[in-house]
């Protein structure tokens, strides 16, 4: 198991980023969330196969059609238990 933290920047809110990637995250049944962040970023915390996690590490380099990221920065991913579906995390 392998667990990621990642802030994804530029156009990424307002364009339906954080819904589709717990989308994501669910077809290739990773556990975690996704959040939108006041300075407009949107943070995605993921736990799963190793292969799974950089095919979404690799989805939010682009997102949606109608998102433009211009940046992905990985960091330590906190620990705390994460639910068993991908969600939205308010």
């Amino acid at each position: 198991m392998t667990r990621v933290r990642l802030i994804v920047r530029g156009r990424v809110q307002g364009v339906g980023f954080r819904w589709a990637t717990v989308e994501q995250g669910r077809r290739l049944g990773l556990a975690g969330w996704a959040r939108n962040l006041p300075d407009g970023s949107v943070e995605v915390v993921a736990e799963g196969a190793e292969d799974a996690i950089m095919r979404l590490r690799d989805w939010c380099r682009h997102g949606p059609p109608s998102a433009r990221v211009s940046q992905v920065a990985e960091m330590p991913a906190p620990d705390e238990a994460l639910a068993a579906e991908f969600r939205v995390r308010v």
